[in-house]
């Protein structure tokens, strides 16, 4: 494998082919960079979509209310669905061991002041299981709690940059903040990973809001995460059962799709899995197809080689060499083409891919690269290209009669 001699005589024969060997690595550094490109960009495209959950469970079901679009059994179509907190309970009650965490969600748009400054923010109103949902990150102090809800305390719990807006280098925990003319009191500091508009919300518990504005108890939106020993298939079955039994509780028809929805993420990421699925099956494809024009190249660059060699290989056999050091010699000949090509396309579709960086965003692409177990699975994939592009050439050196070889002009 190391005979000095051995590699000189392979360089020799690969300089009296220089074309041919150009072309032929030509093929498999083109093959193995055209491949590299497209998985960093499927990957791109991966990344990109994983972004989009990068501040939120990714087990999460919303459930969503609106207006009938139908009558159904005595009620008229453009009925207003109103959630209410027995629905939220209904949830919490009757799915016990499929849902994780569970959490109304009312929305206001509010003025905040502080001292001398003020400005707008979202009030979302929420349960404290809302902070394990959207992945919430205290900084300071602590969450809503079970006690926040039932008391119906006028605590808030509000994003960094609504403490750097208002309360500027103080810190906000256990001050008072001013919120519609309304005094809370912050205990907690969030942060988010999820951009600044995620910073920029105040946590109210969902029946303090139901008191102080309007004294009822509706519910815009709920929220829950599904147990995660699901499935995705089980999950998206959940959503439906959840849709079903919500059509039923508020006398929906069961084809009307505007009353009552619910979104699993279960049902994006299949969504997601199946197209990435179908770019990824193109890419091996088109990978795998140039790669075998390359070992097919190699092949008969070798075939070539040893056609030219009859006579010398003749020699060999006549003074002793055996079929496996031919055999031998052939394959190290021809991985080290495909091996070097190989690498050469594979570090041409990395640089690439650090070229093309994050500038394909609007493409949705997002940090095309490839993993290391690629590059792992790709030596071994050119060491056995290598192989196969040799290895016929290499029985047919192998099997030459010196008598015959010595005549060969």
């Amino acid at each position: 494998m190391f005979d000095r001699d051995r590699w000189q005589e392979i360089f020799e024969a690969i300089s009296k082919n220089k074309l041919r060997t150009f072309l032929s690595g030509f093929t498999v550094a083109l093959g193995i960079l055209i491949f590299t490109v497209l998985l960093g960009l499927g990957n791109g495209l991966l990344n990109s979509f994983l972004s989009s959950f990068v501040d939120d469970a990714q087990n999460i079901i919303f459930i969503n209310s609106g207006n009938t679009s139908k009558a159904y059994k005595g009620f008229q179509e453009n009925r207003k669905i109103q959630f209410k907190n027995e629905d939220f309970e209904f949830i919490k009650s009757n799915y016990i061991g499929k849902v994780e965490f569970a959490t109304p969600r009312i929305y206001r748009n509010s003025q905040a002041k502080y001292k001398k400054e003020s400005g707008s923010y979202n009030i979302t109103a929420v349960h404290p299981d809302h902070q394990y949902l959207e992945k919430t990150i205290m900084m300071k102090g602590r969450y809503l709690n079970e006690d926040d809800v039932n008391e119906r305390t006028k605590n808030v719990v509000i994003g960094r940059l609504v403490e750097k807006d208002l309360f500027k280098n103080e810190s906000a925990l256990g001050k008072m903040l001013n919120v519609d003319g309304i005094p809370f009191k912050v205990v907690g500091v969030f942060q988010d990973s999820g951009g600044d508009n995620e910073e920029r919300i105040i946590y109210i518990a969902y029946k303090t809001i139901q008191l102080l504005y309007g004294n009822n108890d509706h519910i815009r939106q709920i929220n829950l995460t599904y147990n995660m020993a699901m499935s995705t298939e089980q999950a998206i079955a959940f959503a439906t059962q959840i849709e079903e039994d919500f059509k039923e509780k508020f006398k929906v028809a069961p084809d009307d799709q505007s009353a009552i929805r619910v979104r699993s993420f279960a049902e994006d990421i299949k969504e997601t899995m199946v197209i990435l699925g179908g770019i990824y099956f193109v890419i091996f494809i088109v990978g795998i197809g140039t790669l075998i024009s390359g070992i097919i190249g190699i092949g008969n660059i070798m075939t070539f080689s040893i056609k030219e060699r009859t006579k010398e290989l003749g020699i060999r056999k006549a003074l002793g060499a055996s079929p496996r050091s031919i055999i031998t010699m052939v394959l190290q000949e021809s991985i080290l083409i495909t091996s070097v090509a190989g690498y050469v396309g594979l570090i041409l579709g990395i640089l690439a891919l650090n070229l093309i960086g994050n500038n394909l965003e609007e493409f949705f692409i997002l940090n095309p690269k490839v993993e290391t177990g690629v590059i792992v699975v790709a030596t071994v994939t050119l060491i056995l290209s290598g192989l196969m592009a040799g290895y016929i050439p290499a029985r047919r050196a192998a099997r030459i009669k010196p008598i015959i070889a010595l005549r060969d002009e």
